[in-house]
Parts: structure tokens; C-alpha cells; sequence
């Protein structure tokens, strides 16, 4: 009996995986699933599951279920999130370390994967391994007399060192340039007066009571910083659509006639961020599900508590949008500019036969990937020669995608 334990972003790339490469059929435990096990214990019924990490550390009634059931495996991926630290001399453990504890007391064999150095601090770091040994790592950590040799329990790999069963490097050698470049004089005036925007948001979120909305607002206007930093395309689709959406609740305010103030209650509710747990809990939800997320919160969390004050941030969205405009109208992309010159007149972009060689960009925000898309197309003027994958994508147009990048020549 095995269980993997994963972020929700990664649970259908370790089913797949373990498909592809080992023949294993491994079950993604879901809602539905869970609550229609024929003998009320769905971990009982299936000897290969996968789990999403969140849903094992924050569900009570899952953990129910799964204390009476043992395995011979437990395998947790990017187990660094399990973290607990000191904290004025307490521990301070969050619900994945916990949920960590308790899953080391369910099977015989537990299998830590992180590619993520721990933080530096022996006394962090000895509480993390007191989940694979609890006996060695008891008591409270005191520098320079409690180090304790973890040699037996780690196995530490380096990228460059791995080599496949022929002894060839596995992976090929890595080198990292970052290419530097200046901004148009307009990009220069929508980024200072977006991070102006963003920074009398933040001012407006630290004066609301609700903790959970404060943090909501903030990640909201994080969203919009990374959005300005991504293309001139996203920036300005994501200033039109949270302002169309802050006008059409405007609309229903008055209709309510509810007088000045503004519901705190959305119809959709928005995630509450209390603390950066739940933002991380949010981040490795699956694709779609994320994207989804982010653009509710993205378009609806405001600190506006009256229609007034609502009615101002709208005003400084229209500014915002028409200069965001101007830039996009300008085709002044300073980005695209030198993305453009490594595809046409980098030497490395071509082989020995100058056949164009394969190249994989990677982007936080699908309004830039579908930008890009449309303009490396246009570059090449082939409508063939990009193929896109993005989170909200079916496994199967995934896997066809993919397929065709590696097999394809074109």
C-alpha cells in the first residue's frame, strides 16, 4: 500500500508518471470519490492513491478516515512546505507539519522529496527531521551542542552529478544570462503610476479590521504588480476587466439602494488570506482551478468601503487602463524587442543546417501567452510553429501538445 502525498498542482503529473513509467494505476482521491467509498473509508478500499497535501492538513474529517488505515509507503513531494520553526523559544508547527507527524505514524516507510535548501537554521532544520526520526530529534535544539549526523536518513543529489544507467549526464549543462533592458519612456510612466495605484491600495487594505479581507485586497494588488512586469497585454487587460467588474457592482449597490455603504459580503465569496499559508495553499492549487481563483480576486477585492470610495478607485482604474492603452497602441514593448532579436539573430536559435531550434517560453499569465503566441507567429508567419500549454488544458490537448513540440521538426 502506497500514498503520495503532493501540492494540487502536481497530483496529475505523478499519476501520469507513474502510469507512463512504472505501469502503476495510482487513484487522485477527490470530493466525490471520497464520499462515495462503498465502505464509508475510501483510503481503505484503494492500495495506490495519490493525495493533494492541503486536503490531508486542513480536513478534519479526512484525517479521520485515514488515521485507522496504515501503508508501506508514504511519499511526500516538496515536503520543505512541512516546515515548523522556533519562535521566541516555541515551536511554532503549521497544520502541514502536523499533518507530517501524523502521516510518519501510519506507514512502516516515509520518503521526504524536496528540491528546496531548508532556511539555514539547524534548529528549523532538525524539527523537519524529526518527522523521518522523532526518537533523535526530540528535545529542544541548543546551538553548538545539539547536532545530531543525518547522513543515514539524506541522500543529497545534485543536478550535474546525476547520470543515467551509462553513466551519461542525465540532464544537459545549464547556463543562466539575464538580459537587461530600458524601459520605453511610456512603459516607464505606467509602471511608476501602477506601482503608485498599488502602493495607495495596500495603504486603504492595512486600515481594514478583517484580517482575511486585508489579505485578500493585498495578494489582489501583488497580482497586479506581477501583471505589470509580465507585458503590456496583461497589465491592461487586467485594468479593464477589475474595472468593469468594480463598476457593474456599483451598478447593484444602487439598485439595493443600500445607501453609502458597500456590502462586505461579495456574491461570489473571494478566499480569505489570513496568513501565508493560505496564500501558498491557493498558489499550488491545479491550474485551472487557481486561474480561475485569481482572476475573481483579481477583478473583485477592493479596501473601497463606501460607493465613493469604490467610485474614486474606478476613476484611477480608467487612468491606469487608458495609459496601459497608449503603451499597447505604441507597440513599444521593450521586452518583446529583445525577445524578438534572440529569435531572429541569436546564433544559438539555429542549428548547423540553420534549421530553427526548439525553444520553450515560459510565462506567469495567459493574456502575455497568448500575446506572445500571436506575435512569435506572426514573426516566423507560420500559424503552425507555436504550440501552447496553460494551465486550464485538458490532459489529453496537454499531452498532444507536447507531443508535437518533441516530435514535429516544424
Amino acid at each position: 500500500r502506497c500514498m503520495i502525498v503532493a501540492p494540487g498542482n502536481l497530483v496529475e503529473q505523478w499519476q501520469d508518471e507513474l502510469s507512463e513509467k512504472f505501469q502503476l494505476p495510482f487513484e487522485i482521491m477527490t470530493n466525490d470519490k471520497f464520499e462515495s467509498a462503498h465502505s464509508g473509508n475510501w483510503f481503505q478500499e484503494n492500495p495506490l492513491v495519490i493525495c493533494r497535501l492541503d486536503k490531508l492538513s486542513r480536513n478534519e474529517s479526512v484525517q479521520e478516515k485515514l488515521g485507522v488505515t496504515d501503508w508501506d509507503l508514504i511519499v511526500v513531494d516538496e515536503a520543505h512546505k512541512m516546515s515548523a520553526s522556533y519562535f521566541s523559544g516555541d515551536i511554532k508547527e503549521t497544520k502541514r507539519y502536523k499533518l507530517g507527524k501524523f502521516l510518519s505514524g501510519l506507514t512502516r516507510h516515509l520518503l521526504l522529496m524536496t528540491a528546496t535548501p531548508h532556511n539555514g537554521k539547524e534548529e528549523d532544520f532538525q524539527l523537519f527531521m524529526a518527522l523521518l526520526d522523532g526518537d533523535r530529534f526530540e528535545g529542544r535544539f541548543r546551538d553548538g551542542v545539539h547536532v545530531t549526523d543525518t547522513s543515514d536518513l539524506m541522500r543529497r543529489m545534485v543536478k550535474e552529478k546525476i547520470v543515467t544507467f551509462d553513466e551519461t549526464p542525465l540532464f544537459p549543462e545549464r547556463r543562466a544570462y539575464t538580459v537587461t533592458y530600458k524601459l520605453s519612456d511610456d512603459e516607464a510612466v505606467l509602471y511608476s503610476e501602477v506601482s503608485e495605484y498599488v502602493q495607495q491600495e495596500f495603504n486603504r487594505a492595512d486600515a481594514l479590521q478583517n484580517n482575511g479581507r486585508r489579505g485578500t485586497v493585498g495578494f489582489a494588488l501583488t497580482i497586479l504588480q506581477r501583471r505589470l512586469a509580465s507585458s503590456p497585454e496583461a497589465i491592461y487587460q487586467s485594468l479593464k476587466r477589475r474595472r468593469e467588474r468594480l463598476e457593474k457592482r456599483i451598478r447593484e449597490e444602487k439598485l439595493l439602494d443600500r445607501g453609502s455603504k458597500l456590502r462586505s459580503n461579495l456574491d461570489e465569496p473571494l478566499p480569505q488570506f489570513n496568513d501565508y499559508d493560505d496564500i501558498e495553499e491557493f498558489e499550488d492549487s491545479p491550474g485551472e482551478e487557481f486561474e480561475e481563483k485569481e482572476e475573481q480576486i483579481l477583478d473583485q477585492a477592493t479596501a473601497a468601503q463606501t460607493i465613493a470610495e469604490l467610485e474614486l478607485e474606478i476613476d484611477s482604474l480608467k487612468r491606469l487602463e487608458q495609459l496601459a492603452q497608449k503603451v499597447r497602441r505604441s507597440g513599444k514593448d521593450k521586452k518583446w524587442e529583445e525577445l524578438s532579436t534572440i529569435l531572429q539573430d541569436n546564433e544559438h536559435m539555429f542549428d548547423e543546417h540553420h534549421n530553427r531550434r526548439k525553444l520553450v517560453i515560459f510565462s506567469e499569465h495567459r493574456d502575455t501567452l497568448n500575446y506572445l503566441t500571436d506575435r512569435i507567429r506572426t514573426l516566423i508567419g507560420d500559424p503552425d510553429a507555436v504550440v501552447t500549454i496553460s494551465g486550464g488544458m485538458h490532459r489529453e490537448d496537454r499531452r498532444k501538445a507536447q507531443e508535437r513540440f518533441t516530435q514535429d521538426k516544424d
